[in-house]
């Protein structure tokens, strides 16, 4: 056997074992990462209330700090105001402080405010609701604690079972372009996933790597021990600073329009603002009011929210939402042609083997 021919051997059994013990969970990360792509049209189809809004967003961003404070409870802190441009509702997360102390994240309330008025137009407890279940299947697979890092290895295998599908994809023998031919093989399920295989690998290769990258973002990101901690802890009772003298220190007396704050917490005492404009956060330190000490105004992470973005298809478009769906559907498809082709193949080995079991006994 060449040496080309070995080396194709190993990666064949490599991307053969990767698809037939991880298939079972490969297929519902798969299946439910393409029905995300489509999450905000499947909120809206499931809970239009959500989308009766009156105009959009004209309030200043304590209005709607009002509005969501008014329908919370006493014991409930927010955390965080997304404010869209265009007609979309204002959502507002807070968290239950001291609710599960010790136990993982405070339990999570969603509110959703018409932009125009700030009027309540629906809320949520947690990640409940079919597209929360769907979240928390594509993220953890439904298991708390390790779940996510199940995903992230997850991730990385799909990323090394792309890189070696397309090793194997390429033919042996004369030009690339015969690898395009629909019938290489005499089976449908081996010339669809062939097929399948090869238009999808790019893509694919990225949602493995940015998969990944979310699920593990202290190896990515160079995250000190305890972040994990930091996002999860609730935030300050009584911030020193109100929201508009945070968004003043922040973007100054002529702000651009306010997309997004994140409130400050016992771990991390930072106001996070996102303007219009602006690339990234900018962090304003509540004990001073001043943006944060030796991080840049418009700090942190915008390679990560990249990632994020890249993965999830939120505002890369239709056409990349289109494609970043196909892949996500793909290694389903892909999971299933191949255990056919891995069964047949058995089967197909195990002829010659019943055949010398029946002429054994005229040879004797």
């Amino acid at each position: 056997m060449s040496d080309r021919r070995r080396l194709r051997s190993t990666w064949l059994n490599i991307h053969k074992w990767i698809g037939l013990i991880l298939a079972l969970l490969i297929v519902p990360i798969s299946l439910s990462g393409a029905a995300l792509v489509w999450k905000d049209q499947l909120d809206t189809a499931l809970h239009p209330a959500r989308a009766a809004v009156t105009g959009p967003a004209r309030l200043a961003p304590s209005a709607y700090q009002a509005a969501a404070r008014a329908a919370l409870t006493p014991e409930d802190r927010i955390v965080s105001l997304r404010i869209p441009a265009g007609w979309e509702a204002v959502t507002a997360t807070a968290v239950r402080a001291g609710g599960r102390a010790g136990r993982g994240p405070s339990a999570r309330t969603s509110l959703w405010l018409d932009p125009a008025t700030g009027r309540l137009l629906d809320r949520q407890a947690g990640m409940s609701g079919p597209i929360g279940i769907v979240h928390r299947l594509h993220g953890s697979l439904l298991v708390p604690g390790a779940g996510r890092q199940v995903v992230g290895i997850i991730g990385f295998a799909m990323l090394l079972s792309s890189l070696t599908g397309l090793w194997l994809w390429w033919p042996l023998t004369g030009r690339w372009t015969s690898g395009l031919r629909w019938r290489r093989r005499g089976d449908m399920n081996a010339n669809l996933h062939h097929r399948i295989g090869f238009w999808i690998a790019l893509p694919l290769f990225m949602l493995s790597l940015t998969g990944a990258w979310i699920s593990f973002p202290q190896i990515f990101d160079r995250q000190p021990a305890g972040a994990g901690a930091t996002r999860n802890a609730p935030p300050l009772a009584a911030p020193n600073l109100s929201l508009d003298a945070a968004i003043q220190a922040a973007a100054g007396p002529r702000a651009g329009r306010v997309t997004a704050i994140a409130w400050p917490t016992g771990k991390s005492p930072l106001w996070r603002i996102s303007v219009a404009g602006r690339r990234g956060e900018i962090a304003v330190d509540d004990a001073t009011g001043k943006p944060a000490a030796g991080l840049p105004r418009a700090s942190g992470g915008s390679l990560s929210q990249a990632m994020r973005r890249w993965h999830d298809g939120d505002g890369m478009g239709s056409v990349w939402q289109t494609i970043i769906f196909l892949a996500g559907l793909a290694p389903a498809i892909l999971a299933v042609t191949g255990i056919v082709m891995w069964a047949r193949s058995r089967r197909w080995r195990k002829r010659p083997a019943r055949r010398d079991a029946r002429e054994a006994p005229a040879a004797v």
